[in-house]
C-alpha cells in the first residue's frame, strides 16, 4: 500500500515537471545552432566577468539632514608657513560671540625656511596636480573617501637637506577648538592680546618694511583629522607683491559623517572663495595686512556611506544575464533560420517554374518532363 502511494506521488510530481526532457533522438543539431551557442556562451562569460567586477566595486551614498548638534566644539587643524619671523606674527580666532581663542592653546610656532627642498617641492607639485584634477572631475572625491586612512600621508615631508641659511619664515601648526558659530581665523602682524571690546595685536614695534605675508597652506581642515583626505586649500601657495597686502579666504564648512569599510569619522568638508588686495587707504582700499580665513557653518549635515552590492542581488543579476542571453539568442536564431529558409524556398520555387514551363512543338505545353526516354519501338 505504501509503495502504491509512493508511486502515485512520484507520478504526480512528474506531471508537474516544468522542464520536460526531450529524447536525444528527437534533437537535431546544426552548424548555425552551434555557432549561435558559441556566441551566446562567449557573451555570457564576458558579461559575467564584468558583473563580477561591478560586484567587487563599491560606491558612495550621500544623505542630507539638518545638523542638530550646536553645543559641541569645532576642531580646526592648521599647518601654515608665513614668510615672516615668528616674533613678528600672531594667529588667533575670533568668532561672532566675541570669543577669542588664545594661540598658545593649541598652535605651535616653529622657525622655518620658506623655500622648499627638492623633495618637498615634488610633494607640493603632486598635491597641486591632484587639486586641479579634483576641480575638473568631482567623482575623484569618492575615490579619496574610499582610500582614506589607508593611503599615504598628505602631511608635508621633512626636509632631506641641511640648509646653511637661517630661518626666514614661521611655520604655524596645530589645532584649535572653537564654538560652532561663524568666526575669523587670522594671522597678522604682532602677537594677539585680549581686550575688553574684542582683541588687538601688538604691531607698533614691528618695522613696516618687514611685512611679508607670502604664505603656503600645507594643510587646513575642520573636524576630526583623517589621514589621506585632501582638502581644497592643501598645497596652496601665495606670494605677496606688496608689504601691505591682505589675503582673504571665505570658507563654508559642511559637517560630514564618513562611514567606509576602512574608517568611520566625524569630519567636515568645505568650499572656499579666495580674494587678495593691496591695502591703500589713499585709494579707498582699507583693511589690515595679513591672512584672514572667515568661516561659516552650514545648517545641513552630509552623511557619506560606502555601499556594496548584496550577494543575493549579484546572483539575481547573473541569472538575468544567463536567461536573457539564452532567450534572446534562441529568438534571433529562430528568426534568422526562418528568413534564410524563406529566401531559399523562393529561389527553389523560381527554378521549378522555369523548368516546368518548357513548350513542345506538337501540342500544348506539357507540365511533366519525362525523366527516361523509351527507345523501344
Amino acid at each position: 500500500m505504501r509503495r502504491l502511494n509512493r508511486k502515485k506521488t512520484l507520478n504526480l510530481v512528474k506531471e508537474l515537471d516544468a522542464f520536460p526532457k526531450v529524447p536525444e533522438s528527437y534533437v537535431e543539431t546544426s552548424a548555425s545552432g552551434g555557432t549561435v551557442s558559441l556566441i551566446a556562451f562567449t557573451t555570457m562569460a564576458l558579461l559575467t566577468i564584468m558583473e563580477f567586477s561591478v560586484y567587487q566595486d563599491t560606491w558612495m551614498k550621500y544623505e542630507y539632514e539638518v545638523d542638530k548638534d550646536f553645543s559641541s566644539k569645532l576642531r580646526i587643524n592648521i599647518d601654515i608657513t608665513v614668510a615672516m619671523k615668528c616674533q613678528y606674527v600672531g594667529a588667533d580666532v575670533l568668532d561672532l560671540a566675541e570669543t577669542m581663542i588664545a594661540s598658545a592653546d593649541g598652535l605651535v610656532y616653529e622657525p622655518a625656511i620658506f623655500d622648499l627642498s627638492p623633495q618637498q617641492k615634488e610633494w607640493q607639485r603632486m598635491l597641486q596636480l591632484i587639486q586641479s584634477r579634483l576641480q575638473e572631475e568631482h567623482s575623484l572625491q569618492d575615490v579619496i573617501f574610499k582610500s582614506a586612512f589607508k593611503s599615504a600621508s598628505t602631511a608635508l615631508p621633512p626636509r632631506e637637506d641641511d640648509p646653511a641659511q637661517p630661518p626666514d619664515a614661521c611655520r604655524i601648526r596645530g589645532h584649535l577648538y572653537v564654538n560652532k558659530v561663524a568666526g575669523n581665523f587670522h594671522i597678522t602682524v604682532g602677537k594677539a592680546i585680549p581686550h575688553p571690546r574684542g582683541h588687538a595685536h601688538l604691531a607698533a614695534l614691528v618695522n613696516h618694511d618687514s611685512y611679508n605675508f607670502s604664505h603656503r597652506i600645507d594643510h587646513l581642515s575642520f573636524g576630526e583629522l583623517v589621514p589621506g583626505i585632501i582638502n581644497p586649500l592643501d598645497g596652496t601657495e601665495k606670494v605677496a607683491v606688496d608689504h601691505n597686502q591682505m589675503f582673504q579666504y571665505f570658507i563654508t564648512v559642511v559637517p560630514t559623517k564618513l562611514h567606509t569599510y576602512k574608517i568611520s569619522a566625524d569630519t567636515h568638508q568645505f568650499s572656499v572663495t579666495e580674494r587678495e588686495r593691496v591695502i591703500n587707504h589713499a585709494a579707498g582700499s582699507h583693511g589690515v595686512s595679513g591672512i584672514f580665513m572667515k568661516y561659516d557653518l552650514s545648517s545641513l549635515m552630509v552623511t557619506v556611506t560606502e555601499e556594496h552590492m548584496p550577494l543575493w542581488q549579484f546572483f539575481i543579476r547573473l541569472c538575468g544575464i544567463v536567461g536573457g542571453i539564452f532567450s534572446t539568442t534562441g529568438m534571433l536564431h529562430g528568426i534568422g533560420k526562418f528568413i534564410v529558409e524563406l529566401i531559399c524556398c523562393r529561389f527553389r520555387l523560381g527554378a521549378y517554374k522555369s523548368v516546368s514551363s518548357i513548350p513542345f512543338e506538337d501540342g500544348p505545353t506539357d507540365n511533366h518532363v519525362p525523366l527516361l526516354e523509351n527507345n523501344s519501338h
